[in-house]
């Protein structure tokens, strides 16, 4: 206890609020070094920060239990009273609130640091002006300097928490009360600051500068608050006036009280404290409080803790424990309850590994050491000792170096920044303990790069700690409110971003989508009608521009919303701003703009329309062309009646329907009629008729849309863009892919145009006496099994038959026997299409037609899966082999034709009528019709002749469509009426 240097002792002493920090930091800045010890590392921090803004980082060293910033060559030290290097040698040596050496659990350090702390030059000595009897006492040569506070401090009553004025602070006395006020300030005032001693620096610096900014007006803190912390506070209330000392629940001595309330009204700013709730509660000030606080008149402090501060290391284990348990020399001084480390080296020391492995003084020392790891979790002493035993272990075998592995993993585990202001509280300190091992020299091989680890993960955890702490206890936009309540409502700026949030004063207050404003669902209803009017003033303008920046919109910023299970609409910039109705025709939809445009005005909303049918007009001039250009054959005088109605109603079904639904409409159609249809650029195919184009991502999304307007049916999904084979099993999309362009075949959809190929190399391997099969290469790249493949070929109208050797034939052996088959000339390649799929594959013989190319609308082959050389197709057949391609498709047994392919084409078996009596009773037939049934006794005999033929129900499905266009007798009326028309 003896002193370290005669240079002068000053004790400078008094209440809040006189400077005493200030006059130490300048007479520390003045010296060639120096070091301060704090009570708080958040107080050392923020010293620490002048300091280097005035002497710069690499002059400047800061040294807590959990942080250490040491730069090579550093003179000046801020440092935590526990922190403090006493070995090193400076010129002048500073300790604040020196009147901390009344608490039981750190009073001890305090007094250590007034009895040995010295500088070379000056010491000097921050506290109460209570302290100066046992300054007097214990350090007779020490000058005492008294400092009058800069302003006046005055009682203002208790209050309300809903009353409390702006720059309040309310001070609470633990975790869960200081969250119970905020969370009431949030509902009363818009929220407020938070501040705790075990908040990180970072943490505590993001909530201040909140309070300081006046982002928020209120600050909720524990007792931190009074030591040091430079606040713009102009009233101190307490929520509470008793304290849990570690021991016991204890009333507040009117030196805290005073300690706490100075924070109010900084330098010459008057400032005012209080109670929350009523003047009769148990939280209300005595009358004699309040008159000592505002006379700054305190009991003087009758004695301070101490505990030997350089025990003896050197003699074992039992004689360190007794010199920290002796008594002290001074009356004026008393023994300091057990803390911590104490008892955990008592614990220690009952353990016979530990008393065997301490044989030296170093090793003493390092027990020690170990032992002074702070309880920051405060999870209780078991748990503490078994942590600071787990670190001895470690620290005492193998190479005295806790594992690094073991230590990373831990460091690893707390690296989680999700949670709440609870658990985030809860991993900052546990990763202070680990940034306090680290900080340790010799404890880890690699302190450095531990040390910055934990630091980095202290920061990640301190700035989520802080987004969660604003987010739980503060709502700005409440604030923002109460701040400008004092203006009228118009001077909120409101702003609108590109993404159409809306903002008021920063706030977001909702959305803009399209041109409907939709408030915030989290504001409350308090707020809403404010907000919602301020922005109403201003947004009305604002969307009539919207409204003139869409009319003069290029066509890129339109699209169409064609989602599945919707209505089709129209887009805008990506929002919504018109849905679409059924029109007079499928071309043809109805434009209803957003009610939102309609309030603008009818002038805006018509033009808004006129727009918006334009770019559809477009749209389709560039996807249904095709639909276009049949929509004006149809329309035409010279255009024959029976071509109008087959037009009409390929027309009706988007430019593609299954052909089945046109037979009748076909066969009345005549060699130059069906050219018409050609010209057109659709294909006539043995199962579909379509056009190419309309096969398109961009058409079919149209397509889709369009017919769910007509069916007045909510969009159907549209199939995959480029896929020419899907496996779909539900109905929607199968029903999606129908309308699409595809055919299914049980769970499988093909696309229309691939299976026209098929078809048509069905014909080019008949014609050159080839094998075609699931093997050939086209039907490989599709990836279609056999049984699919032979299920198409069947539905095209083909029949398998055994392959045959063709055998030779010499010229007049068709003379002898005249009933031997002739062999097919080639087919010449269809001049309709060139590289596209054939035009049309008759169901039976049609009558032979030149093939010529479409004059406006050639057909556009998908990019898929490029189509081979132009191909024989049977429409496009020579006159010459017409009878042989007829007797091709008539009814031929299935015995082999006299060549080696493996499939003969008999023709698609046409649809008969749906029922016919039989027996009295209705009897399915066609592909409905099930097996015969036995006529009843009595009934009808037995038919003689040929067994009637059956048709093959393995065939493609129908389209799935619920309306089918007319056909037989519905065709020939429309017909007629259309000729009569003429």
């Amino acid at each position: 206890m003896a002193q370290l240097s005669r240079a002068p002792v000053t004790a400078v002493l008094g209440p809040t609020n006189t400077g005493k920090t200030h006059l130490a930091v300048e007479r520390f800045c003045a010296h060639s070094s120096g070091m301060m010890g704090f009570p708080l590392r958040l107080l050392a921090r923020e010293v620490y920060d002048r300091v280097v803004a005035l002497k710069g980082p690499k002059e400047v060293a800061l040294i807590t239990g959990e942080e250490k910033i040491e730069p090579p060559g550093a003179r000046w030290y801020l440092c935590t009273a526990e922190s403090m290097p006493l070995h090193r040698d400076f010129s002048f040596v500073a300790l604040d609130e020196a009147q901390l050496g009344t608490d039981p659990e750190r009073g001890h350090i305090f007094t250590d640091r007034i009895l040995r702390a010295r500088g070379r030059d000056e010491t000097m000595i921050l506290g109460s002006g209570a302290l100066s009897g046992m300054v007097r006492a214990l350090l007779p040569d020490a000058e005492i300097i008294s400092r009058p506070r800069f302003s006046t401090l005055f009682y203002a009553g208790a209050k309300k928490l809903s009353r409390l004025p702006k720059r309040s602070a309310i001070v609470a006395f633990s975790a869960e009360e200081v969250y119970a006020v905020a969370e009431m300030l949030r509902r009363l005032r818009g929220g407020a600051a938070v501040v705790m001693g075990a908040l990180s620096p970072s943490t505590r610096n993001a909530q201040v500068k909140m309070f300081m900014n006046g982002d928020v007006d209120y600050l909720v803190a524990t007792d931190a608050i009074g030591m040091g912390l430079n606040l713009d506070v102009a009233h101190v209330a307490f929520a509470s006036l008793r304290k849990f000392d570690g021991v016991r629940t204890r009333r507040l001595t009117i030196s805290e009280m005073a300690q706490i309330a100075g924070r109010a009204g900084r330098h010459q700013k008057d400032g005012t404290f209080g109670s929350l709730g009523g003047e009769d509660s148990e939280g209300a000030f005595r009358p004699e409080e309040i008159e000592a606080i505002e006379a700054h008149e305190f009991p003087r402090i009758e004695h301070l803790y101490w505990r030997n501060g350089a025990p003896p290391l050197d003699a074992g284990i039992d004689a360190l424990i007794a010199a920290l348990e002796a008594r002290p020399d001074w009356p004026e001084l008393r023994p300091a309850p057990q803390a911590v480390d104490l008892a955990v080296l008592k614990a220690m020391a009952d353990d016979a590994t530990v008393r065997e492995r301490v044989r030296s003084t170093a090793q003493l020392r390092r027990l020690w050491d170990v032992c002074g790891l702070p309880d920051f979790q405060k999870l209780g002493p078991e748990h503490h000792r078994a942590t600071v035993s787990r670190l001895w272990r470690s620290l005492s075998e193998g190479n005295g170096h806790i594992p690094q592995d073991w230590f990373a993993g831990q460091v690893a585990r707390l690296d989680n920044a999700q949670g709440d202001v609870d658990t985030l509280s809860g991993r900052i300190a546990a990763a202070r303990t680990w940034s306090y091992i680290a900080h340790r020299p010799d404890w880890l091989a690699n302190p450095a790069d531990m040390a910055e680890r934990t630091r980095a993960l202290e920061e990640k955890l301190s700035d989520a700690l802080h987004a969660a702490l604003t987010q739980r206890f503060v709502d700005r936009r409440t604030s923002v409110l109460l701040r400008d309540l004092g203006r009228k409502n118009e001077h909120l700026p409101v702003d609108i971003d590109a993404d159409g949030s809306v903002h008021v004063d920063g706030e977001p207050l909702g959305s803009l989508k399209g041109f409907r404003f939709h408030v915030d669902p989290q504001a409350r209803g308090g707020d809403r009608k404010l907000l919602l009017a301020a922005a109403e003033r201003r947004l009305g303008k604002m969307l009539t521009v919207k409204a003139e920046e869409l009319i003069a919109a290029p066509d890129g910023e339109f699209a169409l919303s064609a989602a599945p299970g919707e209505t089709p609409g129209l887009l805008w910039r990506e929002e919504k701003v018109a849905m679409l109705h059924v029109g007079p025709a499928l071309l043809h939809p109805e434009v209803r703009v957003d009610k939102a445009i309609v309030a603008l005005g009818q002038d805006v909303a018509n033009r808004v329309t006129a727009r918006l049918n334009a770019w559809m007009h477009a749209q389709h001039e560039r996807h249904l062309a095709p639909l276009l250009r049949i929509a004006e054959l149809a329309t035409q005088e010279d255009t024959p009646a029976v071509v109008r109605a087959l037009l009409i109603q390929l027309g009706d079904a988007g430019g593609i329907i299954a052909r089945v639904d046109l037979d009748d409409a076909l066969n009345r159609l005549d060699k130059d009629q069906r050219q018409i249809i050609r010209k057109a650029g659709f294909t006539i195919g043995v199962l579909d008729i379509f056009h190419h184009a309309l096969l398109k991502p961009g058409a079919a999304l149209w397509r889709l849309a369009l017919m769910a307007l007509q069916r007045n049916k909510p969009m159907l999904p549209l199939p995959q863009a480029g896929a020419v084979v899907l496996n779909l099993k539900a109905r929607e999309e199968a029903m999606g892919a129908a309308r699409a362009g595809y055919r299914g075949f049980n769970d499988t959809q093909i696309r229309i145009d691939m299976i026209e190929r098929i078809a048509r190399g069905g014909h080019e391997a008949i014609a050159k006496n080839e094998r075609y099969d699931a093997t050939s290469p086209f039907i490989v790249s599709l990836g279609l099994g056999e049984p699919l493949f032979n299920q198409i070929m069947r539905g095209a109208g083909f029949r398998p038959v055994t392959p045959r050797a063709v055998e030779p034939v010499v010229e007049d052996a068709t003379a002898e026997n005249p009933d031997s088959p002739k062999e097919l000339p080639p087919i010449p390649p269809s001049e309709d299409e060139p590289g596209a799929t054939p035009d049309e594959t008759p169901v039976l013989p049609d009558d032979p037609a030149p093939a010529a190319p479409p004059e406006e609308f050639p057909a556009a082959e998908p990019t898929e899966i490029p189509l081979s050389d132009p191909s024989p197709t049977p429409d496009s057949v020579p006159e010459a082999i017409a009878p042989e391609l007829e007797a091709a498709t008539g009814a031929v047994p299935e015995s082999a034709p006299p060549h080696g392919a493996n499939w003969a084409f008999r023709g698609r078996h046409k649809p008969k009528e749906r029922t016919e009596r039989r027996f009295g009773v209705s009897q399915p037939k066609g592909d409905q019709a099930g097996p015969a049934r036995k006529p009843r006794q009595g009934g009808h005999e037995k038919r003689s002749g040929p067994p009637r033929e059956r048709p093959d129900r393995r065939f493609a499905h129908k389209d799935p469509a619920p309306t089918r266009p007319a056909g037989g007798g519905a065709f020939a009326g429309l017909a007629d009426l259309l000729a009569g028309k003429e």
